[in-house]
C-alpha cells in the first residue's frame, strides 16, 4: 500500500478539506519553519455569523519580523481565547450540537489562552478536532525532519525523511511544485480536489463552504463525517 504524506503550513481552526486531506494521509507534518504570512489562514479563520461571514483572528507580533517562522511567532496577550469562545457561543448556541461539544471547546480555548506562541494554538485546535473527528493519522512537525534548501526539495527531503511513498499536495501547489523531483525520488504524487462538497444543514442565510470545521461540527454532530469527502 504505501505510505502516504501530506504537508501544510498550519491554520486557525481550519476548514472541513484540511481535515480530509489529513484523514488521507498517514502522517501530517506541519510546516511551521516556514515564513509567517500576514492575512493569511495561520492565525484567522471565518464563521457564520447572522451578520454575515466574521474573521477570528489571533492577534500575534509581527511589527519589524519580516523573516519571522510560524514557529516562531508570538501571541500579544490572551484575551483573544475569551473574546473568541464568547464569539462562538454567542453565533452558535442555537445550532443543534453545540451543546454537545461546548464543555470540550472552551477547556480548549482556556488551555489556548495560556499558550505563548501560534503554532502550539493550532496544534492544540487541530488535534482536539481530529479527535472529535475520529481522525487517527500522525501529526509530526517539519522541525522534527532535516530540512533542505529548495522549495520543491524541502518538501521532497521531507516526504523521504518520512518514508512516504506518496505525496499528497494541495491543489494550488500545482503552480510552483517541480513535479519531476517527485519523480527522481521514486515518490508518487497526488492533488486533493476540493470540489464537490455536499452542503449541510447550517445556520444564517447562503450556504457557505470555506468556513471553520466548528460550524460543520456544531450544526450536524456526529454526522459531520458524512459531509466530508474521504470518510
Amino acid at each position: 500500500m504505501g505510505k502516504k504524506v501530506a504537508v501544510l503550513q498550519s491554520n486557525y481552526i481550519p476548514w472541513k478539506g484540511t481535515f480530509d486531506l489529513i484523514h488521507l494521509v498517514d502522517e501530517f507534518i506541519l510546516y511551521d519553519d516556514m515564513q509567517y504570512t500576514r492575512r493569511d489562514w495561520r492565525n484567522r479563520n471565518l464563521i457564520k455569523t447572522k451578520d454575515g461571514l466574521k474573521w477570528l483572528t489571533i492577534p500575534v507580533e509581527v511589527k519589524g519580523k519580516y523573516d519571522q517562522k510560524i514557529k516562531d511567532t508570538r501571541i500579544m496577550g490572551n484575551a483573544w481565547a475569551k473574546d473568541h469562545w464568547k464569539t462562538l457561543q454567542h453565533n452558535y448556541s442555537a445550532a443543534k450540537y453545540f451543546g454537545e461539544y461546548k464543555a470540550l471547546v472552551e477547556k480548549a480555548y482556556e488551555e489556548a489562552g495560556k499558550e505563548e506562541y501560534l503554532s502550539r494554538v493550532n496544534h492544540r485546535f487541530l488535534a482536539l478536532l481530529c479527535g472529535i473527528l475520529g481522525i487517527k493519522t500522525k501529526i509530526s512537525w517539519s522541525m522534527d525532519y532535516p530540512l533542505v534548501e529548495g522549495k520543491t526539495e524541502r518538501l521532497v527531503g521531507l516526504c523521504r525523511s518520512a518514508g512516504a511513498d506518496l505525496y499528497l499536495s494541495g491543489p494550488a501547489a500545482k503552480d510552483y511544485l517541480v513535479e519531476d523531483l517527485f519523480r527522481q525520488a521514486g515518490i508518487g504524487l497526488q492533488y486533493m480536489d476540493y470540489s464537490g462538497y455536499p452542503e449541510y444543514p447550517q445556520l444564517y442565510g447562503p450556504f457557505e463552504h470555506g468556513v471553520s470545521v466548528l460550524d460543520l461540527l456544531f450544526n450536524t454532530g456526529p454526522e459531520a463525517i458524512q459531509y466530508m469527502k474521504s470518510f
